[in-house]
């Protein structure tokens, strides 16, 4: 049987949060037919002992095989639906975000919805995205300028609904073909830049990643920390996607802007910027699971 809805939630460690999200989603579905799958990706807490106490979701237990391979493998055991609702096991979505993000989902060449995020504390969370290129490189969005700044901190930006390159994917509505055409998200990313490349190849194939003001969730930890390795992570991934898209020449530049960035960054204080600039220069000190071998630059 067919549902409107496939919800997805890959779980790793989740116990703290997964059950305020599944919580939230009777409410936030509104009139809307929803399966709702949970791969759990090796958890050694409580949180496969929290699910299995549940009786709304599938749980599926797996080893861990990154965001993108428990996603493509939550929506492998989901039925056949119209859309797919991508959710981090940290997020809690509005009543009525569903029903509100189909609408959008609705207009003509629109492949992706992104809601109105807001942090634990009812800030905005800024998660709206600018394409990667060699001038935001340097993550500076403090300047606010769109030559430099990948993230867009505007206010202004989070009140009418548009077209964004991408945004970040802990709540993310995706057509059901358009996830099919582009053959789900990239698992040779394991963990971050796999929502930044699920929506740059969509925008490829002519479907757009639009945010919607009028469907909201909370994110608790869209202003959470990082440790030196997850860092690592996705410095090295960024710079894979960019690569992977814009060609050796100009991907062999992003690196070593990188490279310059994360030695200023530890310059000042950044203490895990000089496990990154380590691993960058030695690729024996990267993470094994990305599977890059020992090229100096990342593919």
């Amino acid at each position: 049987m067919s549902v409107d809805v496939a919800v997805v939630v890959v779980t790793y460690n989740s116990e703290e949060h997964v059950s305020a999200l599944l919580d939230s989603v009777p409410a936030a579905l509104g009139d809307a037919v929803a399966s709702v799958v949970v791969v759990d990706n090796g958890s050694t807490d409580r949180t496969l002992e929290i699910l299995d106490a549940r009786d709304d979701c599938t749980v599926v237990r797996s080893t861990n095989v990154g965001y993108a391979g428990g996603m493509n493998r939550a929506v492998a055991e989901s039925p056949p639906a119209r859309a797919i609702l991508i959710l981090n096991p940290d997020a809690a979505l509005d009543a009525g975000a569903v029903p509100r993000m189909l609408t959008v989902l609705d207009r003509p060449g629109v492949g992706i919805v992104a809601p109105r995020v807001r942090e634990a504390d009812g800030g905005l969370s800024p998660t709206l995205r600018r394409a990667p290129t060699l001038g935001r490189v340097g993550g500076l969005s403090f300047t606010q300028r769109p030559a430099f700044a990948e993230r867009i901190e505007d206010p202004a930006a989070y009140e009418t609904e548009h077209d964004v390159d991408w945004a970040v994917g802990a709540i993310l509505l995706v057509d059901s073909d358009c996830y099919r055409a582009l053959g789900g998200m990239d698992e040779s990313f394991f963990l971050y830049s796999e929502e930044t490349d699920l929506s740059l190849r969509a925008a490829d194939a002519g479907w757009s990643t639009r945010y919607t003001p009028d469907a909201g969730a909370v994110h608790v930890g869209g202003g959470s920390g990082e440790s030196s390795r997850t860092h690592v992570m996705k410095i090295l991934n960024r710079i894979r996607l960019y690569r992977r898209r814009s060609g050796p020449v100009r991907g062999a530049l992003y690196f070593w802007l990188s490279v310059g960035v994360e030695v200023r960054r530890g310059v000042f204080g950044r203490g895990r910027s000089w496990t990154a600039v380590r691993a960058l220069l030695k690729p024996s000190e990267r993470p094994d699971v990305l599977g890059l071998g020992d090229r100096l630059i990342p593919r």
